[in-house]
């Protein structure tokens, strides 16, 4: 028998990989030598030859080529295994994409409405929102709707189609018969289904393509009589809280801890802004009580009806007010020349002022001290004042003013105004927050002026404001106001920090940007969510982890330039100028170019779009909605880009949509293009816009018609495993903007006229009205489904 010492181990040999040696074999080998050499008897003078030890690698390796079958392990056919040994990161080769299962299979995807599904409260855009981030990328699941096989969704379709309405769904019905909708039912919030045979000739493809119809609640306030941009509602999503803010704001007990810090947005790059850009104009003032400047006019008409106006409301200099030395708005204005570059302040003098205020008799209060702080956080001024009449309650908790620090002084308000008025130049900016109340105290008016309570609005809209107190928290992080009612240091609160508080919030917004602070600078463009954190499942190719190496690629169709929108942070953007070229643009994103030069084959992930024709049509949207709202006060329709000479189309009573005063009609326009303009959210030039014509009922039904059937080829180009979403955004918003257009004309006039002088009246009748209209303008309805 061969000794062991001679016999040379070789595991990893050629031959052993040629004879197909299994595991089993080689443990036998193994332990045949083993024991040879346990129970060999060496001499003490003979050493035995150590064995041979294979050589292993150091690292974890792997083949550079996969192994054969039958092969006992990976070696070289020329007997050096060195050379076919390779160092990889991942040794497991990469998932390959599983085939699309097949239709009506267990495995096929599906959006599926379940009576069992939770919902307490009508559907809003929000909750679509999140569905496409469900199976996009990093969203909630939602609980209106089951997703069956959500990792076999491949791509996802949205179309906003404004126009559409429930009621064109339903069988015709006396107008005896209808009834305003309870949307508070679950009859009203639930789903119907779609009948094919109990639908008009031009809807009845959506029977063909959908299960259900729903209600879908456009963003808003009912009681402030507001409605939200149904655009920015889908194309803006909320920023995922990190788990620290989870945590922070969860608190013990599912309390919060406070206020979390704002962050930037992802993909957040500052924009300096100049100081001047944020000094409000008339409307603002008036929106949030100001009294005016004489200043903010420009005609003596103008200027002699604010006068009498402020005559009437006890605002005069006969009731002790005064005016800044400020002659017309331009005096204020600096030569470009004249300004350093780069420079914030504009050249102008900036000032923070916050005044304190007690109690002089019932719901009358008088001015108690007043702090002025400059740009570079010096105090301008800080004095104390006594008022005419005797203080009957100080409210030290919240103004610091005790009895004993008001002792001895002997300034008053005249005095206070005369130094105001040589320190408030026409380039002197006012900054405050909630400064009207500062300036009614003072009795002064002022044109410049910057609210810190308006330039960080609050999150719900006004007329809501946040407090000065958290917005120090939120953006400053910083405590202010502490006091608690203690007297000493820091007790109320102090007007020289608040004042420094405003001017640190004014130039956090010059260095960041016009945007910081707002809705919009809370959340996330969709687009760059997908992008960023979009999942890739297995079934995909990919890791089924949110990652931006997986992210999904996105485009937007839509009229006009959707690039200076939301719709720039697409992957592609298609402008278009019919509904037929926006139908043309989502094929083409979902499949690619045939070349691929731009659109690469295969399509993008998520595609965004926006048909329009029907919600022109109906006078809806900008121009066309400007001429429907004013039509009745004159009796004919004109189309808005009519050639000279154009003879005005007739108005029917299909086409008197409402009556409108005549003595509104240019601020209905005005308020129509104003609402227009914050739901169309892409610009569009005169010449994009459809073309205006009567709202007959034929004209509607081919519309309507032709709309079908572009989405019914949009669904037919889909590939399979596509989700398809289509939501019409808002309801019917013609009488909301109208009632808004009175409510706004009132406002104006209410500043300067008499009761019986208001060519607008506005009354609790028109305040029900009006939330009546925005109630209806908010309701939407949205389809879905799986192709």
């Amino acid at each position: 028998m061969e000794s062991p010492q001679a016999k040379e181990v070789a595991p990893f040999s050629n031959s052993a990989a040629s004879d197909g040696t299994n595991r089993k074999d080689k443990k036998r080998k193994w332990d045949s030598v083993d024991a040879n050499l346990a129970t060999s008897k060496l001499g003490m003078d003979s050493i035995p030859s150590l064995v041979r030890q294979p050589e292993l690698p150091e690292f974890n390796l792997t083949s550079e080529r996969p192994p054969s079958q039958d092969a006992g392990s990976p070696t070289s056919t020329n007997g050096d295994s060195k050379d076919e040994w390779q160092t990889v990161i991942n040794a497991r080769p990469s998932k390959k994409v599983k085939k699309i299962p097949k239709k009506h299979s267990n495995n096929y995807p599906q959006i599926k409405f379940s009576p069992d599904s939770r919902l307490n409260t009508q559907l809003k855009i929000s909750d679509l929102q999140n569905l496409v981030l469900y199976i996009l990328a990093d969203g909630t699941s939602p609980q209106f709707v089951s997703i069956r096989h959500r990792n076999e969704i491949r791509k996802v379709v949205v179309l906003m189609v404004p126009g559409l309405e429930m009621d064109m769904f339903k069988l015709e019905r006396k107008e005896a018969e209808y009834k305003r909708p309870n949307v508070s039912s679950p009859e009203y919030y639930y789903p119907s289904k779609l009948k094919e045979d109990e639908l008009p000739l031009s809807l009845k493809h959506f029977a063909e393509i959908f299960e259900h119809i729903w209600p879908v609640k456009t963003p808003g306030d009912d009681k402030y009589g507001k409605m939200h941009s149904p655009l920015h509602a889908m194309l803006t999503a909320p920023m995922p809280k990190s788990k620290e803010e989870k945590k922070w704001n969860g608190g013990k007990n599912g309390k919060g801890r406070g206020v979390s810090q704002a962050k930037e947005p992802e993909g957040w790059k500052n924009t300096r802004t100049r100081v001047t850009e944020f000094i409000h104009d008339t409307e603002e003032l008036l929106e949030n009580d100001y009294t005016l400047h004489p200043a903010a006019y420009i005609t003596k008409e103008q200027k002699a009806a604010l006068i009498e106006h402020r005559s009437t409301t006890g605002s005069s200099t006969d009731e002790g007010w005064v005016d800044t030395s400020v002659t017309d708005f331009e005096e204020g204005t600096i030569p470009e020349k004249d300004i350093e570059d780069g420079s914030i302040t504009a050249g102008k003098t900036i000032l923070a002022m916050d005044c304190e205020m007690c109690m002089t008799g019932e719901k009358e209060f008088s001015l108690t001290r007043i702090s002025i702080v400059g740009w570079d956080g010096s105090v301008v001024l800080d004095e104390l004042v006594v008022p005419d009449k005797p203080i009957v309650n100080y409210l030290t908790q919240y103004s610091g003013i005790t009895e004993k620090m008001l002792q001895g002084v002997t300034t008053r308000l005249p005095d206070i105004q005369k130094k105001l008025q040589n320190i408030l130049t026409p380039q002197t900016i006012l900054v405050g927050h909630s400064l009207n109340s500062d300036l009614n105290a003072l009795k002064l008016t002022h044109p410049f002026i910057i609210d810190t309570a308006l330039i960080y609005p609050h999150p719900r809209g006004p007329p809501l404001k946040s407090s000065l107190k958290w917005l120090a928290q939120k953006y400053l992080n910083r405590e202010i106001q502490k006091g608690h009612g203690t007297i000493g240091p820091g007790a109320g609160h102090d007007s020289i920090e608040d004042a420094k508080t405003c001017l640190d919030l004014l130039k956090q917004k010059c260095e960041k940007g016009k945007e910081w602070g707002t809705g919009d600078a809370m959340g996330e463009n969709i687009f760059k969510r997908v992008s960023r954190v979009g999942v890739k499942y297995k079934n995909q190719g990919g890791s089924a982890v949110p990652s931006p190496l997986s992210g999904k690629s996105s485009a937007v169709i839509d009229w006009g330039d959707p690039k200076k929108g939301p719709g720039g942070a697409a992957t592609f953007v298609v402008g278009c100028k019919s509904d037929e070229e926006v139908m043309e643009g989502v094929i083409r994103a979902v499949k690619g170019d045939v070349d691929g030069k731009e659109i690469p084959g295969g399509g993008v992930d998520f595609v965004w779009a926006r048909m329009r024709e029907i919600e022109a049509l109906k006078g809806w949207w900008n121009n066309n909605r400007s001429i429907t709202v004013a039509a009745k006060s004159s009796g004919e329709l004109i189309p808005p880009f009519a050639a000279p000479g154009t003879k005005p189309l007739a108005a029917t009573p299909e086409d008197a949509l409402f009556d409108t005063p005549s003595i509104v009609r240019g601020d209905a326009i005005a308020a129509a293009e104003t609402v227009a303009a914050a739901q169309d959210g892409f610009p569009l030039s005169n010449s994009l816009l459809p073309p205006f014509t009567t709202s007959s009922p034929s004209n509607l039904i081919t519309a309507t018609a032709a709309l079908t059937d572009r989405i019914a080829k949009i669904h037919e180009s889909l590939p399979p495993c596509t989700a398809l979403i289509i939501y019409s955004g808002s309801g019917d918003p013609r009488e909301m903007s109208r009632m808004q257009a009175m409510q706004s004309q009132f406002k104006k006039e209410y500043k300067f006229k008499k009761w019986d002088q208001l060519s607008v009246r506005w009354t609790d009748t028109e305040e029900q009205a009006l939330k009546r209209a925005v109630t209806d303008a908010r309701q939407g309805i949205a389809f879905m489904c799986v192709k």
